[in-house]
């Protein structure tokens, strides 16, 4: 019989440790966002602002695939409040840097998420 590892952490606990965590990991000038998303339990919003004149904003979706994994996925890349293109080299180098540290975060979290 297969063991379900399902998320059993409240989601608004889960977002606002999150919101707690994921600043620890990232660059100390980026700002984070972390909201539970209203129409799925097991997913979080996260909004990542860049500091400093490139002034690129990052949303991703992270799927909690059960209580451990997670899948981060790009939603949108803007500058300055207008979507670019998310293929560029420089814009591709930033969205791996985030996508590692929301895994990190994630595994900092996995006390809570168990």
């Amino acid at each position: 019989m297969a063991k379900t590892d399902t998320l059993t952490i409240d989601q608004q606990e889960l977002a606002a440790a999150w919101a707690k965590t994921l600043p620890t990991v990232l660059n100390a000038s980026d700002r984070a966002e972390v909201k539970a998303d209203e129409a799925e339990s097991n997913v979080l919003r996260v909004h990542i602002a860049t500091a400093g004149h490139s002034d690129y904003s990052f949303d991703f979706k992270c799927t909690y695939v059960d209580s451990r994994e997670i899948k981060v996925e790009l939603v949108d890349v803007e500058c300055e409040g207008i979507n670019v293109d998310e293929r560029t080299t420089i814009i591709q180098t930033l969205v791996d840097d985030y996508v590692r540290h929301i895994h990190e975060c994630a595994q900092q979290l996995h006390a809570v998420t168990k």
